[in-house]
């Protein structure tokens, strides 16, 4: 058996993967979006995200992903310069530590963050203690946006980490023999190289920030409305699968757009090298 014929056998269970639970879901989800109840070709469903109430849902997705994944930046990249400023031998285990919450299930995570703001929660009852006003987190934007942090955080660290990782400490130590400054390292060296590990970790992060519905669910106490929310009452509520699907689409360009700009950044994949 040559090469190109093994590669065709080892590579055939995941093209069979790939055809049942990416392109025959993909395909489902466009004939129910491009469709009304009757069978009938429209666009009807798609044109519905201009509804108002679709709109203010999608610019709210919008909005609180950008913010997510700003403040994940702007946390991340001083955490993987610290990491990657560490022993050899300890990089490893600081990684594992930070992302071993992960390991437990998002929803737990995500409850357990619940537990601590709500008013009757674990943070109220400290500043109770400390004789200080309670807060109204719970159910708030500001909720939503710390279950997100807190969840795709990760995601930004290690690639930014991993390609830091890749640059020489002799490229550092060229640039202040040439009077290079923090900030002039930073700004004409550091930053251009691990660009591809920014855009590739702005993507991890956008992409399922942009997408979710549990967390607005559960610490925006159902009060704020993600397009997520919108997408999964119209399959679950009210039993509309057509818009669902519909919308569905929409949200899947504005994902395949995040992708495009990645791979035009992140061309070889440098980002995401440590997944």
């Amino acid at each position: 058996m040559n090469s190109g014929n093994k590669l065709r056998v080892f590579s055939a269970p995941y093209a069979i993967w790939m055809m049942i639970f990416v392109i025959v879901p993909l395909l489902i989800m466009a004939y129910y979006g491009l469709m009304d109840g009757e069978g009938n070709f429209t666009l009807a469903n798609i044109q519905s995200i201009a509804d108002p109430v679709h709109l203010k849902a999608l610019w709210t997705s919008v909005r609180l992903s950008v913010i997510c994944t700003a403040l994940c930046f702007v946390l991340a990249l001083p955490l993987a310069m610290v990491i990657r400023g560490l022993h050899i031998k300890s990089n490893g285990f600081v990684i594992f530590i930070f992302i071993l919450p992960m390991w437990m299930n998002f929803l737990l995570r995500t409850i357990a963050w619940q537990s601590l703001l709500e008013k009757s929660g674990v943070i109220n009852n400290i500043l109770g203690f400390f004789g200080l006003p309670a807060q109204n987190m719970i159910n708030t934007e500001g909720a939503i946006v710390l279950g997100m942090i807190y969840n795709y955080l990760p995601f930004m660290v290690l690639p930014i980490y991993n390609a830091l990782a890749k640059i020489d400490e002799d490229t550092f130590d060229a640039a202040k023999d040439l009077g290079a400054g923090w900030w002039q390292t930073m700004r004409r060296i550091t930053f251009p190289l691990i660009l591809p590990g920014i855009v590739s970790g702005s993507t991890m992060v956008f992409v399922p920030a942009l997408t979710t519905f549990v967390l607005s669910d559960l610490l925006g106490g159902a009060k704020i409305q993600l397009i997520g929310n919108v997408i999964e009452q119209s399959f679950t509520t009210a039993n509309d699968w057509n818009l669902g699907a519909g919308l569905s689409l929409v949200l899947m360009v504005l994902v395949l757009a995040s992708m495009a700009l990645m791979s035009k950044y992140d061309k070889n994949g440098e980002g995401a090298g440590i997944w």
